[in-house]
């Protein structure tokens, strides 16, 4: 079996390069030259696919309980692991590498052989990788979009991924006896997993070639970039002048004017606060109320010469008058 599906990847990698010469155009879509002989080998795929994959998993979730089906999907991803430990490795995650391992460890210690997801409930994300994805963390481009005879959607580096990637699956390694019906378990299972993804296909793509098309490129790009479209992960903003001010912190004098300057009553206490030329008005004014600079006062400022009378509060005249009248009499 194991043969036999290195054999299918070459083989289809190999009709494809020999069909890409007639296929090309000038008015092809970006990213998709061989679109016409793509979408020959979709209808093909599509074709096996509902007649011979999907009334299989269909029978397969009518008669199979919902736990064993969750079991056996659990096996299958615990296997999976192994491959993504090997790729987490080859990319230099070392930390994506460990916590893979560690999924292994307690999903087939504690998970009985994998059959629980025991890792996924202790907090170990599961990450998912191949050799198209090292390819790419390497620099090599995707390439053309391709979709392969029985495989699906693919590029020229994710092609020569998948022969790379067989060499991961610990499947090949045991016995052909207990290998083969292992390969079709593995793949009724992941058939079944799909078909609500199929069912969604089917009722809202008008163009179901473009729609698998543009999905597969869009996850294969948020999988390379890890969700950050083209570009790395953006480096955290530490003391930019945009970034935004910590709560509670005033601004220094570089402020823009052109603003009242406002004095809040509960400051009035602080003795750190400026003195201005109208502290004798503010002294006098009654306590909680807000104190700010009248324009007016520089003025009668410039006119006084600076005297300290002039600055006092409107009207304080008129009011010693009478007084000093009272006074005489």
């Amino acid at each position: 079996m194991n043969k036999i599906k290195t054999r299918l990847s070459a083989s289809a990698l190999a009709a494809a390069a020999l069909l890409s010469g007639c296929a090309t155009g000038p008015n092809r879509t970006p990213g998709d030259p061989l679109e016409p002989m793509n979408r020959t080998v979709f209808k093909f795929n599509d074709a096996v696919d509902q007649t011979i994959a999907v009334p299989i998993a269909k029978g397969y979730q009518a008669v199979t309980p919902t736990p064993v089906r969750t079991a056996v999907s659990s096996f299958f991803s615990n296997l999976g692991d192994l491959g993504n430990i090997a790729n987490n490795l080859l990319q230099l995650r070392i930390t994506d590498a460990t916590q893979d391992m560690m999924r292994v460890v307690i999903n087939s210690v504690f998970g009985v052989a994998g059959l629980f997801d025991v890792a996924s409930l202790a907090g170990l994300p599961k990450h998912h990788q191949d050799f198209g994805l090292t390819l790419a963390r390497w620099g090599v481009p995707a390439g053309p979009y391709l979709v392969l005879p029985i495989f699906g959607p693919s590029s020229f580096r994710d092609g020569v991924g998948r022969a790379v990637d067989v060499r991961f699956n610990l499947l090949n390694y045991i016995e052909p006896a207990a290998r083969n019906p292992m390969y079709v378990a593995q793949f009724i299972s992941a058939r079944s997993d799909l078909l609500g993804a199929t069912d969604l296909l089917q009722q809202a793509a008008l163009d179901k070639y473009s729609f698998v098309r543009d999905a597969y490129v869009q996850q294969r790009r948020s999988l390379t970039y890890r969700g950050h479209g083209n570009d790395e992960p953006a480096l955290p903003n530490y003391g930019e002048p945009d970034s935004e001010a910590t709560p509670g912190a005033k601004r220094g004098s570089g402020e823009p004017g052109g603003l009242p300057q406002y004095q809040d009553p509960g400051d009035a206490g602080s003795g750190g606060s400026p003195s201005h030329s109208n502290s004798g008005k503010a002294a006098r004014e009654p306590a909680g109320l807000p104190q700010y600079r009248d324009p007016g006062d520089d003025t009668a400022m410039k006119k006084g010469g600076g005297a300290a009378g002039h600055t006092a509060a409107p009207g304080a005249g008129k009011a010693a008058s009478p007084a000093s009248g009272a006074a005489a009499h």
